[in-house]
């Protein structure tokens, strides 16, 4: 583990009505690691990215990136900070192109108007990082094809390509294999390597545990809002206590 982690939360913990729903959760995630988060339904996997990316506040603890305390700051100023997310749910603009929905998330990274009326040059600089990220996740050919025909597996690569196009060094993927055909989760796992692999910085939330065990260079198991386990894939999954959180058997 790097001196300086790339992501890390501190006794994480929150409650909503009395309830702990994330209860002490403590980890660190090294600059280009991978790490995947798994657990039953209902364990706090998505609400511990909701912590980490701003979506909720933490009712105690601490998250930091690259060494900053971000825990009071809100989403956009991480986003600009180096942090990005996808979601379970679609979040494109589906009556645009792909490119377009490209060029608008570089856009805003940019700083500059995110206006679909003003036809860009070719050359200019946010249509040519938007043609360079569909080319990230293999999308070149369906540049101008309109998002919402797009198969659900096409759907997620372009929403990565948006993710890239705002240059986050930290990517939080939830659940990106959600709904997408099986023919199709060979290829988005590949996109989701090659991310990887050009050096940033993955967490990633999936069911498919096929795809977290190839994927992945550590994993963090969450159980009742708690983190259970966090270590190699070989360890964690012959830990008995992991293996009784999902047979179900008493812990």
């Amino acid at each position: 583990m790097s001196a300086r982690p790339m992501l890390a939360v501190e006794h994480l913990c929150l409650s909503i009505g009395g309830a702990r729903i994330i209860d002490d959760v403590t980890f660190a995630v090294a600059p280009g690691e991978m790490l995947g988060v798994i657990g039953p339904n209902g364990a706090g996997k998505t609400t511990l990215f909701n912590l980490i990316s701003g979506l909720l506040a933490p009712s105690t603890g601490t998250v930091f990136l690259n060494g900053r305390d971000v825990t009071a700051e809100p989403i956009h100023k991480r986003a600009r900070a180096g942090l990005g997310r996808t979601f379970q749910t679609s979040s494109l603009f589906t009556g645009l192109t792909a490119t377009e929905n490209v060029r608008l998330a570089a856009q805003a990274k940019l700083g500059a108007a995110t206006s679909v009326i003003r036809f860009p040059r070719r050359t200019d600089v946010a249509t040519t990082i938007a043609n360079d990220r569909l080319a990230e996740v293999g999308l070149s050919h369906h540049a101008k094809t309109i998002a919402g025909v797009l198969s659900h597996g096409d759907k997620r690569k372009l929403e990565i390509a948006m993710l890239l196009a705002t240059d986050p060094r930290v990517i939080l993927l939830d659940e990106p294999m959600a709904g997408v055909a099986s023919g199709d989760v060979h290829g988005l796992t590949d996109v989701i390597r090659q991310v990887h692999a050009s050096g940033r910085t993955v967490l990633l939330v999936e069911h498919h545990m096929e795809v977290v065990l190839g994927l992945v260079d550590r994993v963090a198991v969450m159980h009742h809002g708690e983190l259970l386990a966090c270590d190699t894939p070989t360890v964690v999954m012959a830990d008995p206590a992991v293996q009784a959180a999902y047979l179900g058997a008493p812990l």
